[in-house]
């Protein structure tokens, strides 16, 4: 078949049957221009994934009728949105950038207390809010909102999809990228399709993955592994009221959606334009990497999700080209680069700097975090990083086991250390993490805590040691150093610009005991912002100099849209690299992870300049190459030439 020929007979045939009245004939013209730029390239995706149905061509053009919906649904604010988008098309990767994530209750009570804080907001410089899931959920464990029972409907402890839609325009007005999560893998149990799945409707249970016995589900159970094994074992619920087998790859209240059904991403795409249609900018792709199921496979980051996303990403270019992807890939940083591209996902969590960041807090040495940076940093130049130092979830130790060993590291080794280090099991250990999703048959973990207490600060109050105090500090400052720098959308997540310390009050609490993330999860209230502000306390100090921070970043271009160089240097302890733009400016970056002073290599200033230089954090001149440089215990400098 002439795929090319065939796309454009069907989209011929498509316009044919719709009727596009409703839109005025200037919304027409975009419409019709857009569609005929890109139905070429989602024709041939969808015709890889679903091309062997007879009723392929009927949800084709079920499609194409959505995607005219949601255009002709969109606000005039946010069609101009998309011309100024279209013409600026990498506008994330602006030095001016600065993310933060939170949950509405926990930062803000509800959506009407967020617009009240947006001025905070703006006094951090923060450009890009995400909001963790908002939408209905169960009552109980919703997997922190991550079980989504209606995609149009918000919480109603946050307030309505009203007050979602005024906080988009406030925020926007104010210059604020609005982030919402696009949980797009699975629904909640209590989701209207799965309610219709349940009560025997045979239409809604091909939505999920639904068996009558084991058989099946055994088969598939061979190549999966556990996400939640401190939960449960497997990947499979019985469900009661369907008398079926449910595939659950996380809870059993959140049932995988079935993807090789294209009723599925139909239906789905809507409630994805919905979605950008309330203002938001970005949509986090949550678990992007489990939506495609094979048998004999471990159903990760198979090769149809990628057609999947990238056909979800032509019908955003259609509909809301504003619109950008993130992608959250936890896995093998070989298989999170694959994901990121214009045409997939534009930009991406970084979770492989993060992991090696506290990494090297933990081993005071930068061998594994340079070598692996100097392997997978590098991306397409129309995609960025969002670069964090950690989130609403837990650490995982994701780094190239092929790259540890290179540097003579047993990958499965150094993880159980850095377990035992960040759980507060290793001696020596200035961390305080909680363990979470231990599995009882490996022993292995994952690591849960806010960054000030993994970083040292918990630890150092209790002790009340002013030297441990002043490092743990100093950590923290230096990782936000890093991220501010690098390359991408630096994000912080609420809190941590406070150096508030772990809550362990979820142990109290029925709902969340079992899951070790919520010790991580904040509330921040006024209280907390006022200690920030009480000067001579650490939180002060945390306050104070990330502030600093953030606002020589945004004096920064070259801090935006410029390539970044991994470099080598002469000291085990010191991480360096070094960003150049079109313009020739550079900038040298040099990060001790030591709590000891450090002496790098004057030399490394040839990377920018011959001559004089000066760090624009410490403002202290650097006069020759031929002059070794110090720097302090966890010190971080930006050099540029002077």
């Amino acid at each position: 078949m002439d795929i090319q020929l065939e796309s454009k007979r069907s989209l011929s045939r498509i316009l044919e049957s719709i009727d596009l009245s409703a839109m005025t004939k200037a919304d027409q013209k975009i419409f019709m221009a857009r569609i005929n730029e890109h139905f070429p390239r989602l024709f041939s995706l969808l015709f890889d994934i679903y091309g062997q149905r007879y009723d392929f061509y009927y949800y084709l053009n079920q499609l194409v009728i959505s995607l005219a919906n949601g255009f002709s649904e969109r606000s005039r604010k946010l069609k101009n949105k998309d011309k100024k988008r279209l013409s600026d098309p990498l506008w994330y990767k602006n030095q001016n950038m600065l993310g933060m994530a939170c949950y509405v209750d926990l930062f803000a009570g509800d959506l009407k207390g967020l617009v009240a804080k947006i001025p905070y907001l703006q006094s951090l410089g923060v450009t890009y809010l995400h909001l963790m899931p908002l939408y209905d959920s169960p009552k109980g464990d919703s997997d922190g909102g991550y079980a989504v029972s209606d995609y149009r409907k918000v919480n109603e402890s946050l307030g309505s999809s009203a007050d979602l839609e005024k906080l988009a325009k406030a925020l926007s007005d104010k210059g604020i990228s609005l982030v919402l999560d696009f949980v797009f893998n699975h629904t909640s149990d209590e989701h209207q399709w799965a309610k219709l799945a349940k009560a025997g409707h045979s239409e809604f249970q091909d939505y999920y993955y639904m068996f009558d016995d084991r058989t099946l589900p055994d088969q598939y159970e061979q190549n999966l592994r556990e996400i939640f094994p401190q939960v449960r074992r497997g990947n499979f619920s019985w469900n009661d009221d369907a008398q079926k087998w449910v595939w659950t790859t996380f809870n059993n209240f959140q049932w995988d959606l079935n993807y090789s059904n294209p009723a599925v991403f139909n239906a789905i795409t809507s409630e994805m334009l919905y979605l950008a249609n309330i203002g938001c900018e970005v949509l986090r792709l949550d678990a992007l990497a489990f939506i495609w199921k094979e048998m004999g496979t471990s159903c990760e980051n198979q090769h149809k999700a990628h057609l999947l996303i990238q056909a979800f990403n032509c019908c955003l270019q259609i509909s809301a080209p504003a619109v950008v992807f993130k992608s959250e890939a936890i896995v093998h940083p070989d298989e999170v680069v694959k994901y990121i591209d214009k045409d997939e996902c534009q930009l991406s969590y970084n979770p492989l700097l993060m992991a090696l960041i506290w990494n090297s807090l933990a081993t005071r040495k930068t061998r594994l975090l340079t070598e692996s940076m100097q392997k997978s940093f590098s991306i397409s130049p129309n995609c960025t990083w969002v670069n964090y130092v950690r989130g609403h979830d837990d650490i995982g130790w994701t780094f190239d086991d092929s790259v540890a060993w290179h540097i003579g590291i047993n990958g499965t080794d150094h993880r159980h250390f850095l377990n035992q280090f960040y759980t507060g099991r290793f001696e020596g250990s200035f961390a305080s993490g909680v363990a979470f999703g231990e599995n009882p048959s490996t022993g292995d973990c994952r690591v849960c805590g806010s960054l000030a207490s993994l970083a040292g600060l918990e630890q150092a109050l209790q002790q009340n040691n002013q030297q441990l105090i002043d490092h743990a500090v100093a950590r923290i400052l230096l990782v936000h150093g890093i991220i501010l720098s690098i390359g991408g959308i630096p994000l912080l997540y609420s809190g941590d610009e406070l150096g508030l310390l772990n809550d362990y009050s979820y142990r109290q609490d029925e709902t969340k005991k079992h899951d070790d993330r919520w010790v991580h999860r904040i509330a921040i209230d006024d209280q907390a912002i006022a200690n920030s502000k009480c000067e001579k306390s650490p939180q002060f100090e945390v306050s104070m100099g990330l502030e600093k921070l953030i606002k020589l970043r945004k004096r920064l271009p070259i801090l935006g849209d410029a390539e970044t160089h991994i470099l080598v240097t002469n000291d085990q302890h010191i991480f360096a690299y070094v960003r150049h733009d079109a313009q020739g400016e550079s900038l040298l970056a040099l990060c001790n992870f030591s709590d000891h002073a450090q002496e790098a290599d004057g030399k490394v200033l040839d990377h920018i300049s011959h001559g004089a230089c000066r760090d624009l954090i410490s403002e202290t001149r650097l006069t020759s190459s031929h002059n070794n440089i110090m720097l302090d215990p966890y010190q971080i400098m930006w050099i540029v030439r002077d």
